[in-house]
């Protein structure tokens, strides 16, 4: 596929030819939905990790060994993440795109919903750690394929001249699940203290229920892939799509490996360590983590369909190639910002970072993905190089911050610096990355 991905069509892509405008709009609304659903589980997941999980599952820790406690469980979900891309991406290449999006919402609903049942070690001891990591790992394993396949079937379905716009917008799905989170945790933390301790903390992961009920009425009436229905028909499905991958695009998946990882471990960082961070080491007031996170992610309903259409404008190599360079020249003045302890700064040190940086390469993702891979193993491709990257990256990017920050004693440089090689890799990986706007996605 390395020399499928060069070749440009001008014209419509085959996939955009046969898709309708109402199947287009359908697929687009079950994909936001399912990234809604997923950023939500994780959004509400590493508030909760920040702000109260250590005094609920591991109490009696020191406030350094409680910070590693608490990312380390954080972290064991992304370990799982490669393992439902592996298992998930070998299902949508085998069987169809449309069985896994169903099947993926479900898991990472499911579980989310059942981390709000759980006791806590007051009441069930170390039992309840146990379980909290369980539901974290299954929560891991349905999201490991659930950003790949909505990114990958709207591309399927999308005209190429386009591909950029209409990819991004599911992942303005994301922006959804993140406002709902904060709000929800907004309006719990107002609970009184003792309410908020006992049973307030499990609304948000309770309210789940609903969206992913949502999210399987609507992925239920999608029809599949005008791609994989083509080449289901003329036989050309791939019997094992990871061997295929590895065969076929070794250099492709590496390139995409290395384009994940700025955007993947910097947003880990901003929205989970920095929000502990603001917390716990510069006692700033809970409430204003939580909103920076919320005006960021409003940011972000601009940023992502810009960069998308710019994508479509100028290229996905170039505009990718921006936003992971002011990742790395935002870091240091991010965390400037925070350690003003001024409210004001650090929402515009938060909102930039995360609005414009980290979300300016992930509204690009949802075409350039998708666009390395030949069609035969997309879903594997897509999924394998994003969830490798988000353990590589994201998953234990707070646990190192963490650690980082019981080394330097408080230092912010270590973490900046941190983000700036997360950052500076993806800015390096676009050098070796093809172009691959308007490409014929039937291949």
């Amino acid at each position: 596929m390395e020399a499928n991905v060069v070749r440009s069509v001008i014209s419509h892509a085959h996939t955009g030819a046969k898709a309708g405008t109402r199947d287009l709009v359908r697929v687009i609304a079950a994909s936001t939905a399912g990234s809604a659903m997923e950023w939500y589980d994780f959004s509400i997941y590493g508030t909760a990790s920040a702000l109260i999980f250590a005094d609920l599952f591991f109490p009696g820790l020191s406030k350094a060994a409680g910070l590693l406690a608490i990312f380390g469980a954080y972290a064991a979900g992304f370990f799982a993440r490669p393992v439902g891309g592996l298992f998930f991406g070998w299902l949508g290449d085998r069987l169809g795109r449309k069985v896994v999006l169903v099947a993926t919402v479900l898991l990472m609903g499911g579980s989310t919903f059942c981390i709000g049942l759980l006791p806590t070690y007051a009441s069930a001891g170390v039992w309840s750690t146990v379980c909290l990591v369980a539901l974290r790992l299954l929560q891991g394993f349905g999201a490991g394929a659930e950003q790949a396949g909505a990114s990958l079937i709207v591309s399927e379905f999308a005209p190429a001249e386009r591909r950029g716009f209409y990819a991004a917008l599911p992942f303005a799905g994301c922006i959804i699940g993140i406002l709902l989170a904060g709000a929800m945790f907004t309006w719990v933390q107002h609970l009184p203290k003792d309410v908020f301790y006992a049973y307030g903390w499990r609304i948000p992961f309770l309210f789940s229920a609903l969206v992913v009920l949502a999210g399987i009425v609507i992925r239920m009436r999608v029809k599949e892939s005008p791609v994989f229905e083509d080449i289901q028909r003329r036989g050309h499905t791939s019997e094992r799509p990871v061997r295929d991958l590895l065969t076929d695009s070794r250099r492709t998946l590496l390139v995409a490996f290395g384009l994940r990882v700025g955007e993947n471990g910097s947003s880990y960082l901003y929205q989970v360590f920095a929000l502990s961070y603001l917390t716990k080491v510069l006692l700033v007031d809970k409430s204003v983590g939580t909103l920076d996170i919320t005006i960021a992610a409003g940011l972000a309903v601009v940023t992502i369909p810009l960069m998308g259409w710019l994508s479509d404008r100028f290229g996905r190599r170039i505009m990718y190639r921006l936003a992971a360079l002011f990742t790395c020249a935002w870091a240091f003045p991010a965390f400037w910002l925070f350690n003003t302890k001024d409210p004001v700064w650090i929402i515009v040190g938060m909102s930039v970072a995360i609005g414009v940086g980290v979300f300016g390469m992930y509204g690009i993702q949802g075409a350039y993905f998708p666009e390395l891979f030949s069609a035969r193993y997309r879903y594997t491709g897509v999924a394998v190089s994003k969830e490798f990257a988000a353990v590589a990256s994201g998953g234990v990017a707070p646990f190192i911050a963490a650690a980082l920050i019981g080394w330097s004693g408080g230092a912010y440089w270590p973490i900046a610096t941190y983000i700036v090689v997360l950052a500076g890799v993806t800015f390096l990986s676009t050098f070796f990355a093809p172009e691959t706007r308007g490409c014929d996605l039937a291949e």
